[in-house]
């Protein structure tokens, strides 16, 4: 296989582009168990004046994912992230408007190998959600494994995230007056694994949890389709009842999340390596769905509603794939 090396004289706004992506990549892969080994290194070695505050402080602080978070307005208008959206580059596309008096779940499509496209968006203040939705904060639920971890669960606060458990769900749908946004990427870690190019899987069939939560505060639904979202990455060959599909799906169970074998480009050749493609992505906000507030929903309540939703979001995807480069043949599948 012949390499096909990066040229010299890329501009260096392209290589700052790439940087941005990487300290994105190695955060989510190696940071927290970094910040993990420092604790330890820490404890093994006695530094008591160190690690003792900040347990202490960490189990007094310990549900504050679960209550908003701590989100930091310096670290969303970090430089890095405008040349993190650039990259790709990521956009935010609006259908419809919505009334700032009502609280709402946003349903993210893809999941993707890693949530590119929902980062981009709805954990930096350099996408155009604060132009498209004025009055509006967004939260993206994240798994609480994420938050489990040491120093990296301030960082990652930092951004935006909560935890996707259902009390903290319940917290940001709970705002009097509205004006929350629940960002719950529905298809799960399940999902990533048929992460694959030109595939549009989604894991929704099973996933009513979002729906029951949605008639109990009274939040509207709006389904979101991020166009791109599996053109990022190329993954090892995993389809059902494989081996390899098997061993990742026991994996899953066992650890709460997915472990998709992918490969991109690298840093100074596109032939292997673990950067994204630079594919653009669309992020398409869809039109949302009223919902009733119902203390205590009833089985059929829930299935009419997430009959419903499901519908929307395939007429989202069937009204743009179009403008994105989906053949007219390719159409949504749902597990």
């Amino acid at each position: 296989m012949k390499v096909e090396f990066a040229p010299l004289n890329i501009p260096l706004a392209r290589r700052l582009q790439t940087a941005a992506v990487l300290h994105w990549l190695l955060s989510f892969l190696l940071f927290a168990q970094v910040c993990l080994g420092i604790i330890v290194f820490l404890i093994i070695h006695n530094y008591w004046f160190l690690y003792l505050p900040y347990l202490t402080w960490l189990y007094f602080d310990w549900q504050t994912p679960e209550q908003g978070g701590r989100r930091s307005e310096w670290v969303r208008n970090w430089a890095i992230w405008r040349y993190f959206k650039d990259y790709f580059p990521i956009h935010l596309i609006k259908t419809w408007d919505l009334d700032p008096s009502h609280n709402y779940i946003f349903g993210f499509h893809p999941h993707g190998v890693l949530v590119v496209g929902a980062f981009g968006n709805f954990c930096t203040n350099y996408s155009a959600f604060k132009e498209l939705f004025p009055g509006f904060t967004s939260y993206l639920h994240v798994l609480p494994y994420w938050f489990r971890c040491p120093l990296f669960r301030e960082y990652l606060m930092s951004s935006g995230p909560v935890s996707v458990s259902k009390k903290s769900v319940s917290h940001v749908l709970s705002k009097e007056g509205g004006g929350n946004i629940s960002v719950i990427v529905l298809g799960g870690a399940e999902e990533s694994l048929d992460a694959h190019p030109g595939k549009f899987t989604l894991f929704i069939r099973q996933r009513k949890g979002f729906v029951k939560i949605a008639l109990t505060h009274g939040a509207y639904l709006v389904p979101v389709f991020s166009f791109g979202e599996n053109e990022l990455f190329k993954q090892v060959s995993n389809p059902e009842g494989s081996w390899l599909r098997n061993v990742q799906e026991k994996l899953q169970k066992i650890m709460g999340f997915a472990l998709p074998l992918f490969h991109a480009r690298g840093i100074f050749q596109y032939n292997f390596g673990l950067i994204p493609y630079r594919k653009p992505i669309h992020t398409v906000v869809g039109r949302p769905i009223p919902v009733r507030q119902t203390l205590n929903p009833t089985s059929e309540q829930i299935e009419e509603l997430h009959q419903t939703y499901m519908e929307e979001l395939r007429k989202l995807f069937e009204e743009h794939k179009g403008k994105y480069g989906i053949p007219e043949n390719e159409t949504l599948i749902f597990r």
